[in-house]
């Protein structure tokens, strides 16, 4: 078992006081919150330097954690995801109960189930889905590793994991796809 119990601590304990981390995911690197703390969304915005207009990303360990979040989920949604050949992001209708400045203003919500450890570990014990958005400065590249993350970034989180810092491996953001009314699927990246 790859160590990184005193990443999860320290996160949760940031993420529980509405605070950001900085983090690996199953693509790059990302800043992470509660994504039912609508302060600590802001605080993301703010880092970045993005307008709240800009939905974020959010991550979730289970499938049927879908159900507590989005109102519409298709009833085949566990096998198409099951199907993805990478990490894909899917923009839902009628989001539930996160921050509001997660949620675009058309009501929809982009989401992620995570297959990296490390992410599903820290979501299952926050017991609450977590924001990813790209660590870089709203505009800038997003960051290929750790390495490349902005110093402004690392210094503006509450918490910067120590797992996979010195993984170099290039990454890349996910595909995200949004699910239409009628049943298609329209790829936006």
């Amino acid at each position: 078992m790859i160590d990184f119990e005193n990443d999860v601590t320290a996160s949760l304990q940031a993420l529980r006081t509405g605070g950001l981390i900085l983090y690996p995911t199953d693509t790059i690197w990302g800043i992470g919150c509660d994504a039912t703390d609508e302060a600590a969304v802001s605080k993301v915005f703010t880092l970045k330097q993005r307008p709240e207009a800009k939905s974020l990303v959010i991550l979730l360990a289970e499938v049927r954690d879908l159900l507590k979040y989005v109102a519409h989920t298709p009833p085949d949604i566990a096998e198409m995801i099951a199907g993805f050949d990478r990490p894909t992001t899917v923009i839902y209708e009628g989001a539930l109960d996160l921050a509001p400045n997660v949620i675009n203003s058309d009501g929809t919500v982009a989401i992620r189930i995570v297959q990296d450890t490390f992410c599903r570990h820290l979501i299952k014990r926050l017991r609450k889905p977590l924001v990813s958005t790209s660590a870089n400065i709203s505009g800038q590249p997003s960051p290929a590793s750790f390495r490349d993350v902005d110093a402004k970034i690392k210094e503006g989180v509450d918490y910067v994991v120590n797992y996979r810092q010195d993984d170099i491996t290039p990454a890349t953001p996910s595909r995200i796809i949004k699910l239409l009314k009628d049943g298609s699927v329209q790829v936006i990246r």
